[in-house]
Order: C-alpha cells, then sequence, then structure tokens
C-alpha cells in the first residue's frame, strides 16, 4: 500500500502539468481574449464614430493593450509562458517605459521594492543606453532596453495579424510608433511554485485572493450536502432493501424517482417563486441578509438557516436520488448472492449476515465515488448558485469563463485538478479499506 501510495503522489505533478498545459494553449489558442476583444470594442466604436472605451468607461491606448500582454505574457511563445506561469522561468514582473525625446533623452521613474521612488535620465546610443542610477537599481535586478520604432511596428502587426511589410513600415513610421523608447524591466520568478496564480483581468485582484474569500461559500453548501446525502441515503436505501415491494418501498421510489428527474436549477426556480415571492417563507437571494454582522449570533444562525433551506434542497435532490438506488439496489444484489445464503444456512443471524457482510460490499461502490464527490464539494452548481445569486465557486470558474480571464480560469482549473486527483487517491485508499480482496502489493 505504501509503495502504491508513493507512486500515485509522484504521477500527481505530471497529471496537473499534462491537465493545466492542454488548458493554458487552448485559452491561449481560443479568439475573445481580452486584448481582442478591446480591439473589437475599439472597431465597433470606430463603425458608430464614437470613441471607443474599455469596460471602466476610460479611452483604451496602445500602451494599455500592451500592458495586457504583458499581464498574460501573450508577447512570449506558448511553452515559455506557461514556464512562467508554473514559475519555472522568471518573467518580467514590472515594466517601466519612456519615450526619448529629440535630443535621446529619456526620464524614467523607478519604485524600488521598499517604495523608494527614484526619476533616471537616460541617454541613447544606438541600441545602447547610458544612464546613472543609485544602488538599489542593479541590486534589485532592473535591466533597460531599447526599443526602436520597427520593433513597435512589428508587435502592433502581430497583434492585428498584419503581415505586409509595407503597412509595418508605415506604421513604424507614425506617430504611435515614429519615437524610440526605453523599457526597465525587473525580472523574478513568480508562478505557481511561488505560490502566485497571477491577477483577474476583470477584477484587478489576485486570483488567490478571489479564490479563498469564495471557497468557504461553496464548502458550506458542499459539506452539507455531502454530510445529508450520505446520511439520509445510506440508511434510506437499506430499509428500501429490506421492505423491497412494500408500500413505503413504492411510495419513496415514486418521491426519489421524481426527485433525480427534476433538474437542481428548475427545482429552485419553482421554490423560489412559490416559497420565497409569493408565501415569503425564505429569503429570494444571497446567503445572508444585510446587516447580517449587526444580528445576535441567534438571529444571526435563523437568518443562515433560513437563506440555506432552499439552495441545499435543490444541491441534495439529484445526488439524493442516486445514492439511495445505489444503496438499495446494491444491496438487495448482495443479499440474494450465494455467501450471505450461505450464511444464514450455517445460523448466522440474518441482520448480522446483512450487516456484517452485504452492508459491508455494497457501499464499495459509493466509496468509489469520492473523487468526483470531493470536487462537487468545492465546485459546487453553477446554475443553482445563479438561481439564488449566490457568490460561490462555481459562479467565479463561469465568470472567468465568460470574461475570458486567463489568469483566473487557470487558477480554478487547477483547484478543481487537485481535488479530483487526491479525490481519486482516496476512493482508491478507501475501497482497498474496505473490500479485502483488493491488493496494491
Amino acid at each position: 500500500m505504501r509503495q502504491y501510495i508513493i507512486r500515485r503522489l509522484l504521477l500527481m505533478p505530471i497529471t496537473l502539468i499534462g491537465i493545466t498545459f492542454v488548458v493554458f494553449c487552448l485559452t491561449r489558442m481560443v479568439p475573445g481574449g481580452p486584448v481582442e476583444r478591446i480591439l473589437q470594442e475599439q472597431a465597433i466604436g470606430a463603425l458608430a464614430g464614437e470613441k471607443s472605451t474599455g469596460q471602466s468607461g476610460a479611452m483604451v491606448g496602445e500602451a494599455d493593450i500592451e500592458r495586457l500582454e504583458e499581464l498574460f505574457n501573450l508577447q512570449e511563445p506558448m511553452w515559455l509562458a506557461y514556464l512562467q506561469w508554473l514559475g519555472v522561468r522568471r518573467r518580467e514582473v514590472e515594466i517601466t517605459k519612456a519615450e526619448f525625446d529629440a535630443d535621446d533623452t529619456a526620464m524614467l521613474t523607478i519604485t524600488s521594492l521598499s517604495g523608494h521612488s527614484s526619476v533616471i535620465e537616460v541617454q541613447r546610443e544606438g541600441n545602447s543606453v547610458h544612464y546613472l542610477a543609485e544602488p538599489w537599481f542593479e541590486e534589485e535586478g532592473w535591466r533597460m532596453r531599447v526599443e526602436s520604432p520597427m520593433t513597435r511596428a512589428r508587435r502592433w502587426a502581430k497583434r492585428q495579424g498584419i503581415t505586409d511589410p509595407a503597412v509595418i513600415e508605415q506604421r513604424a513610421a507614425s506617430p504611435e510608433c515614429a519615437r524610440w523608447r526605453v523599457v526597465a524591466y525587473r525580472k523574478a520568478y513568480d508562478g505557481l511554485l511561488e505560490g502566485s496564480l497571477g491577477r483577474s483581468y476583470k477584477y484587478n485582484e489576485p486570483v488567490g485572493k478571489m479564490m479563498l474569500e469564495l471557497l468557504p461559500v461553496s464548502l458550506y453548501f458542499g459539506i452539507l450536502g455531502v454530510l445529508i446525502s450520505y446520511g439520509v441515503s445510506i440508511p434510506l436505501g437499506v430499509y428500501k432493501a429490506l421492505s423491497h415491494n412494500s408500500w413505503f418501498d413504492s411510495a419513496s421510489s415514486l418521491l426519489v424517482f421524481f426527485g433525480y428527474a427534476v433538474p437542481g436549477f428548475a427545482l429552485g426556480a419553482v421554490l423560489l417563486v412559490y416559497l420565497g415571492a409569493r408565501l415569503e417563507w425564505f429569503p429570494l437571494y444571497g446567503l445572508t441578509s444585510p446587516g447580517f454582522s449587526d444580528m445576535s449570533l441567534g438571529a444571526q444562525l435563523r437568518d443562515l438557516a433560513a437563506h440555506t433551506a432552499l439552495p441545499l434542497c435543490c444541491y441534495v435532490v439529484s445526488s439524493f436520488a442516486m445514492v439511495t438506488m445505489m444503496m438499495k439496489n446494491n444491496l438487495m444484489d448482495h443479499i440474494s448472492a450465494d455467501y450471505v445464503r450461505t450464511a444464514v444456512a450455517k445460523g448466522v443471524p440474518f441482520r448480522r449476515a446483512v450487516w456484517g457482510h452485504a452492508f459491508r460490499n455494497s457501499v464499495i461502490p459509493l466509496a468509489s465515488t469520492l473523487g468526483s464527490t470531493l470536487c462537487g464539494v468545492v465546485a459546487g452548481s453553477l446554475l443553482i448558485e445563479r438561481v439564488f445569486d449566490i457568490q460561490g465557486f462555481g459562479m467565479l470558474s463561469f465568470q472567468a469563463l465568460m470574461d475570458k480571464d486567463y489568469s483566473l480560469i487557470m487558477g480554478t482549473l487547477l483547484l478543481s485538478s487537485v481535488l479530483i486527483v487526491v479525490g481519486n487517491l482516496l476512493s482508491d485508499i478507501l475501497v482497498a479499506f474496505i473490500d479485502p480482496r483488493i491488493r496494491f502489493d
């Protein structure tokens, strides 16, 4: 068992690297990213005779687009950008630019890691620069490079998909690219291995911080849903198997199949309309009411329970039905097996044969689904969160995909992948403890 677990743990990083690399490449190849969205908005604005604006309503220029490219490393080759996201290759974490004037002089304002700002005068001679800077500039790893008008024009042409040399030369002579530019940059390891998942393009916040803020909401519903589903469904499935073809079995099966047939989000809409809007028994949205922090402890618990009741019913309705019927069918198969009949024929009480032999074998399929269950605990249900306006991990993943927020997509995918891989390992270990026939030697 120990060697098997070690091998699985060694394979986990390789699996995660494969998953994240494929998705990383897909996010770069699929059209409609943040830069392309800005270019599309500018084109629509030009056709309408209006100024193109970004999401904040401010004027979007070439410098803003370049900052987006540098934020997501879009100017780098795909394999290099992925290594920088992993944190095994250094990337430019800070960039400051300035254009040279007619005397080939530029003024750069650089801020040190300690917060000290310094203005550096840079003189250009061809493709090299001369400057005097304080000692911390070199000690912190700051470097400088020069960008010619043609270099800036080629970067613009690559973004626009233009390959005509005449158009590129015309762009290099335009006012936007006519001047030489000095770029001061500082490289550092800033990726997954350093604990950084980047910043969100839409919200301009660290991805890790956003995930940690919404993770407790999904854990709250997920853990409650699992405890209720398994805590009620397993005893119910056992009782249904022992009382097969009784009136209770028929009535409960009808309710169970009805719950399985109704999607959780559809049930949520019905409950929200009738129990929330019309009867006003439950709140209509959110996880807590306004002023929740000012309530007493008892009032907070009642308010939280009122907001939890309807979404939780929608969370457990499908899994409740599946676990119940899986438990019943598995137990009925094992009760009719030869080893149970032999045990009863030899004088073992039927109840002891069921709980001592058949029950243990019946829960093996349930234990094997732990991997997907663990991921569902965190990921939650997107549609249910949307119906009840609950900001959880599922909604965060959906919004990241809709906004083509590369850093947020990779962060949510990484967490989901880790949970699936760890859950599958726990499933194998749990099944090995339950089923004595399985050995990992």
